[in-house]
């Protein structure tokens, strides 16, 4: 079993001042790393108070890039990337207020191309076959019925 390297404050400060410096982190990833670290809750917020300060860390900043990330690399829908925003510890308004700012053509262009790469590698069967698989598909992406059927209809 591995030991839980503890860090002073200051100690965590720097850290986290490096880490953020190198990719966007989110107040919720800082809490979970102090957290790691021994970090007393009180020192944390401190030191959490003081990164937002200094611009290290920016939750909206946060959601966008990770939302932006989200739709070009890995294709998920909305449902999805509220999902995961919610268990980084973004907030509510946030996070709606950043997938207000998607555009929705892009999104389901988005889906279209993932679900013809998809329907590629179904083995021929019957429609209702494909269409359910493909249904399921669209879905474990994280976007709405309504979206997926559309999608599936315009392909089929």
């Amino acid at each position: 079993m591995q030991t839980k390297r503890e860090k002073t404050p200051q100690q965590a400060l720097a850290q986290l001042m490096r880490l953020s410096s190198r990719a966007e982190k989110s107040s919720g990833d800082a809490r979970r790393l102090m957290r790691g670290w021994g970090i007393p809750t009180a020192e944390a917020e401190k030191i959490l108070a003081e990164l937002i300060d200094l611009k290290f860390i920016d939750d909206e900043r946060f959601a966008m890039a990770y939302t932006r990330e989200k739709i070009r690399c890995s294709g998920w829908g909305s449902h999805k990337i509220r999902a995961a925003l919610a268990a980084k510890g973004i907030a509510r308004e946030t996070i709606e207020s950043t997938l207000q700012s998607i555009d929705p053509e892009t999104m389901s262009n988005r889906l279209e191309k993932y679900l013809q790469r998809k329907r590629s590698k179904i083995v021929p069967g019957t429609p209702y076959e494909i269409r359910s698989k493909l249904m399921h598909y669209g879905l474990s992406l994280g976007y709405d019925y309504e979206t997926v059927s559309h999608a599936i209809d315009k392909m089929v």
